[in-house]
Order: structure tokens, then sequence, then C-alpha cells
């Protein structure tokens, strides 16, 4: 039993491009990943502050997006990843399409809808939205990533400073060339 379903794992993880070698730990991104939140982004913000983080990152998503569930699935399932982001950020997620409640860096309360589309211009999902303490956007990346590696580089992207000077895929192409060198 267990080892049809093993051959099903690899299968599955060789169609979509990954080996098992780059899976590395695998952990649940709703405990590992994202941070027990009460939606309240003026506080993480804060809390990221005080605790010396670079700021709050906050993954918009919908449900039944391919996408989200790739992301969640195959990169922020990743202890690289989760270890990684949680050491420079504050992670939250919200809905695209949520009614929950949250409350924006101006301290006004909005639905999580309200939140995304008007104050944020979410119009496709994930995007992944990096802030600073004070709320103001930091980079804004759309869509999921090919893989961890794209994703580590990413946070670097914003971790290092170099959003301040160039574009997110001029990074990336200096970094695959420093990498194959």
């Amino acid at each position: 039993m267990f080892q049809s379903v093993n051959l099903v794992l690899v299968t599955l993880l060789m169609s979509m491009g990954i080996t098992l070698a780059e899976t590395g730990e695998v952990r649940d991104p709703m405990v590992f990943f994202f941070q027990d939140s009460f939606n309240d982004l003026q506080e993480e913000g804060e809390a990221a502050r005080d605790q010396g983080l670079v700021g709050v990152l906050v993954m918009f998503e919908t449900d039944f997006c391919p996408f989200c569930t790739r992301m969640k699935e195959t990169v922020l399932n990743q202890k690289q990843v989760q270890d990684y982001y949680r050491a420079h950020f504050r992670i939250l997620n919200l809905k695209a399409e949520g009614d929950g409640m949250v409350v924006g860096f101006d301290g006004a309360a909005h639905t999580e809808t309200e939140f995304a589309l008007k104050h944020n211009r979410i119009r496709a999902t994930p995007t992944f939205l990096f802030f600073s303490y004070d709320g103001t956007v930091i980079t804004r990346y759309t869509g999921s990533t090919r893989n961890l590696q794209e994703f580590i580089w990413l946070g670097e992207y914003v971790v290092e400073g170099h959003y301040a000077e160039e574009t997110f895929s001029r990074y990336k192409r200096r970094r695959r060339q420093y990498s194959s060198s």
C-alpha cells in the first residue's frame, strides 16, 4: 500500500517538475508559514518593528485558485522557505474575496474583499504584498513562483533592499547567472 502511494507521490512531483531532493522537509504552511493574527495590520507592523523584522508579508488568495494551491503545496510548505520568511517577516494570508474583517495600517476596518480590491488593487491571486512597518508597499509579486528557489530569491530581494535599485525580473536573471557560473 505504502509503495503504491509513494509511487503516486513521486510521479505527481515529477510531473510538476519537482524532485524529492528539492522538496526537503514538508510542513503545513497554515501552521509553519502563516502566523496567527487578528488581521490588524497596524498591530502586525508594530510587532514586526519590535521583533526587528523587515516588515509584514500578506498573501492574498481566493478559494479554488490553482496557483494559490500550487504555492502552498510546493513552496510554502517547505521548511527552508518557512524558516527564512519567518526570520524576516510577520506573515498573514487574507482572502481576496473574504468577508472577514481587516484593520488596515491606517487603523480603519474593512472587509477582506474591500481591503484587497479597493485598497490594494488585487486583481489576480496569489498576490504577495511586502509592507514596511507603516504600511508602505515595498514590493508586490503576483502569481506563483517557478519553484522554492525563486521564492527564496523574492524574500532576499526585499530583505537585502534590492527592490530600491532594480526590478525583481532583473534580480532573478542576475541570480540565475550567478548560480549557473
